[in-house]
């Protein structure tokens, strides 16, 4: 039995050199910023979430993953765990209570309770007509508001690691995460990649909350969020394209695993970023599958990914 089952992703936690150009990166990505105090970045989406992403002043290290407990009785519960930090109350924007854990490969993972909620912020979208259903936006004509589009909420991450199955084997037991697919290259005993979602019993939650992938290195990989809808992934690439500031990483294209329609884009310091729309949602009656690297890690429609994104890695 795992030791909690976490409720969500709350955010990734990383330091960069500038906070300026972080947050105008994020601003431009479609986040907004929830708090700034002269050595840290708070930035939020739409969902109510106090944050969704912290950036540290200091240099380009990825400090690592927090988690949503349900409750503050699982943070007793992970507090147990070898070498938890014990309960400590966070002294910064948005508050709550948090235990300190470390991951396999050394990055720190965070089980947070009690961060600050305020009312999700409403933004309008023209429905989209379809051969099925052709009559969703009768009488009206659809005419997008202006990039940026605000992202939603955060998806998932995904980490580069040697250390694949240890890794994953450390989610599912401490985090209680379950397998949505593992990927395997040769031999199925080889998994060079796995896709874990949150077990929230019935309910229907993302294809996957973390993804651990093969690399000598260890690192971030990415890190992902939602946008409201496909046309929002179309016109903010343009958006950000035409900026000519950042690093395009892959996209846009439909993922096979998961399903999402996505792009990624570095910051100026090389950590990519995802934006994504429409994931599949599963449950935990929902079974866990293996498939070969060769079918599993395409797209359903766009390229291939490219050698820099698929080895990347941000220690």
């Amino acid at each position: 039995m795992p030791a909690i089952k976490v409720a969500d992703f709350a955010f990734p936690r990383m330091e960069a050199p500038d906070l300026d150009e972080m947050e105008e990166f994020l601003t431009h990505f479609g986040l907004t910023r929830a708090e700034r105090t002269p050595d840290a970045l708070y930035m939020r989406g739409t969902d109510g979430n106090h944050h969704l992403h912290v950036t540290h002043k200091g240099g380009t290290k990825f400090i690592g993953f927090a988690y949503h407990a349900a409750d503050e009785n699982d943070l007793k519960r992970v507090a147990k765990l070898p070498g938890a930090s014990g309960i400590e109350t966070l002294d910064e924007p948005g508050g709550g209570k948090r235990v300190r854990l470390t991951e396999p490969n050394g990055y720190q993972i965070e089980v947070i309770a009690g961060l600050e909620r305020g009312a999700a912020r409403k933004h309008d979208r023209d429905l989209v007509n379809s051969g099925s259903e052709p009559s969703r936006r009768v009488g009206r004509v659809m005419r997008l508001s202006k990039s940026p589009t605000p992202i939603q909420r955060i998806g998932h991450g995904v980490l580069a690691t040697p250390r694949v199955k240890e890794t994953v084997a450390w989610f599912r037991d401490a985090l209680g995460m379950i397998r949505s697919d593992d990927v395997y290259a040769g031999e199925k005993e080889n998994v060079i990649g796995s896709f874990n979602r949150l077990d929230r019993g019935d309910e229907y939650v993302d294809h996957h909350v973390l993804f651990c992938i093969h690399n000598e290195k260890t690192g971030l990989n990415h890190v992902s969020y939602e946008a409201h809808d496909i046309d929002a992934i179309f016109q903010d690439h343009e958006y950000i394209k035409r900026l000519g500031k950042y690093e395009h990483m892959w996209g846009i294209g439909r993922h096979l695993l998961g399903s999402q329609v996505y792009d990624y884009w570095s910051d100026p310091w090389g950590r990519v970023h995802e934006r994504w729309a429409d994931s599949d949602r599963l449950n935990a009656a929902n079974g866990g599958h293996e498939i070969s690297a060769e079918e599993g890690l395409q797209s359903q429609w766009g390229d291939r990914p490219p050698e820099r994104f698929i080895g990347h890695a941000s220690p």
